[in-house]
């Protein structure tokens, strides 16, 4: 038995570059382990995730919307969609290619640019280049000049699910002169249920193979340093209850995790390697992190206010988290970090694999 990829119109919205309306369609991808994953054209945007649990009980673990108003009335928390050009921030939204100065916009409290501008991949209509046995390709075209970038990007999203219950996704990026890119994705998960909310986030145990992370300072803007995690709360090398540890934010500026994570050595390796692993110990429900990527954003939705989501279920701050793997933010101002820099003779690329597991179900450390 093989995957299945089924499509179907998800609904009308105007084309941002265009102005003209625009069906976007809906693929939905089947494996035989009960597990499904529909993608959608606005923003080559994850609409949902659904496996079974440890007691075979099918839930949608990925928050998103059930119609594409939902995605426009709130694009601005970027939910399941691709970040680009450049993920996260750029300081200031200034900076310097090849000794010319580059403005991109200032989209974040206007002081800084923030995952691509006004007008992000997440909110771009992206073609379908073609359907696979396994699942389906997204490409876009960015103009030159699109929120400030220089050159044209040709910009790939794959995304592929096999019978192991793995999410492929893979990004390729070309560019017709010297550019910048950082792609990733912002999808929320729930692993209890993407309606579970904090109670259900709350019983999660997170694991992440890292020893630093991304120092940074006002308005989240790196300072240039790596912090070692040891002695902190953000030591999270050993399986840690989410509930017990977000406790712990509340006297911080930040009430919660929002930091990028030096995985992989802070290098951009040539294979996907286990990052991170969060399990959801009640259901039985994990999700390994792979990657080839260098950071991994963590981030446990603490902006997240009052979200009317799928089937009218609210979301709320604290209610479900982001594994987004990527290089560091605000890389340009940084030398010491890996480089986001493309020239025309290269091709950007980034593989992440969410593989999805079944763990033996524990109900012993938990209160019903």
């Amino acid at each position: 038995m093989s995957i299945t990829v089924e499509e179907k119109n998800f609904g009308l919205v105007t084309n941002p570059l265009t102005e003209t309306r625009q069906m976007v369609r809906c693929y939905t991808l089947r494996n035989t382990k009960g597990m499904s994953v529909s993608v959608i054209q606005l923003g080559a945007t994850i609409q949902s995730i659904s496996l079974p649990d440890g007691s075979k009980k099918v839930e949608d673990v990925c928050l998103g919307f059930d119609d594409i108003d939902g995605y426009v009335a709130n694009k601005a928390a970027y939910i399941g969609g691709t970040l680009g050009r450049v993920a996260n921030r750029v300081a200031g939204g200034a900076l310097t290619i090849d000794d010319t100065t580059v403005n991109l916009t200032r989209n974040g409290e206007g002081q800084y640019h923030l995952h691509g501008g006004f007008v992000g991949l997440n909110s771009v209509i992206w073609e379908v280049k073609q359907k696979t046995p396994e699942g389906v390709v997204f490409q876009h075209e960015s103009p030159h000049g699109h929120e400030g970038y220089p050159g044209t990007l040709r910009c790939l999203v794959t995304y592929r699910l096999d019978n192991e219950s793995r999410l492929f996704i893979s990004y390729e990026a070309t560019t017709d002169r010297t550019t910048i890119v950082n792609l990733s994705n912002h999808v929320y998960l729930n692993l209890a249920g993407h309606n579970a909310g904090p109670k259900g986030l709350a019983e999660h145990t997170v694991e992440i193979a890292s020893s630093e992370i991304v120092e940074t300072g006002d308005m989240q803007i790196p300072t240039g340093e790596l912090a070692l995690v040891d002695n902190t709360v953000f030591d999270l090398r050993s399986p840690v209850p989410l509930g017990d540890r977000l406790k712990q934010f509340e006297d911080r500026p930040i009430k919660g995790f929002d930091h990028c994570y030096v995985v992989n050595g802070g290098q951009l390796l040539r294979s996907t390697v286990k990052v991170a692993k969060i399990v959801h110990p009640p259901s039985g429900r994990a999700l390994e992190v792979w990657t080839d990527q260098p950071g991994m954003q963590f981030y446990t939705a603490n902006n997240i206010t009052k979200i009317s989501g799928k089937k009218g279920f609210h979301y709320v701050k604290h209610g479900s988290f982001c594994v987004q793997t990527e290089k560091f933010p605000d890389a340009v101002s940084h030398q010491e970090f890996p480089s986001i820099k493309l020239s025309p003779d290269e091709t950007y690329r980034h593989e992440v694999v969410y593989w999805f597991k079944i763990e033996k179900i524990c109900r012993c450390c938990y209160k019903n």
